[in-house]
């Protein structure tokens, strides 16, 4: 087990332990088609999301990121759409846990690195299956690899692990 420290600038001294292999031993009906480094090289948050922790994750993940040092760059997103609101809209939705203050990619990332907390993961994990929805809907409307149908719900797709390329 290795324990991990946080110490940045939205969450300090919060530490959390690695109890599962990085990417392995996940739950059962959590499946996510793209881990937190392809999801970074592919475009995602505008490059504005995870640039003030990065020391947390290996850098590996942030060799092929597309990533905005100054604020969020819509042109870096994969399908070049905005598909997310910002975070203050997500806490005034009650969406952010204390422990993992930026929301959902946050756990995912902490998650994949192998830390789990049993009621949040069942809860992101309940709201991620919910998200599928949008899958579907890309399916029913648009052409096989139509990338400019629904650019914004494929957008959307790909901040929640989901891979709409191949639809």
């Amino acid at each position: 087990m290795k324990t991990i420290l946080v110490n940045d600038k939205m969450q300090t001294d919060y530490s959390y332990d690695l109890v599962a292999p990085m990417g392995k031993k996940f739950s059962a009906i959590f499946e996510p088609q793209l881990t937190p480094k392809e999801m970074l090289a592919l475009g995602v948050f505008g490059g504005k999301y995870m640039n003030d922790c990065r020391v947390e994750f290996p850098s590996d993940w942030f060799a092929e990121a597309r990533l905005s040092q100054t604020e969020k760059n819509i042109g870096l997103n994969y399908f070049s759409v905005d598909a997310s609101q910002p975070l203050s809209e997500w806490n005034k939705k009650g969406w952010i846990h204390p422990q993992d203050p930026r929301g959902w990619f946050q756990w995912y990332c902490r998650y994949y690195m192998g830390r789990r907390t049993h009621d949040e993961d069942l809860r992101q994990i309940k709201r991620w299956r919910a998200f599928s929805r949008h899958a579907g809907a890309v399916k029913k409307y648009c052409e096989p690899y139509d990338l400019s149908c629904r650019k914004k719900q494929r957008q959307a797709l790909l901040h929640w692990a989901y891979d709409s390329r191949d639809m």
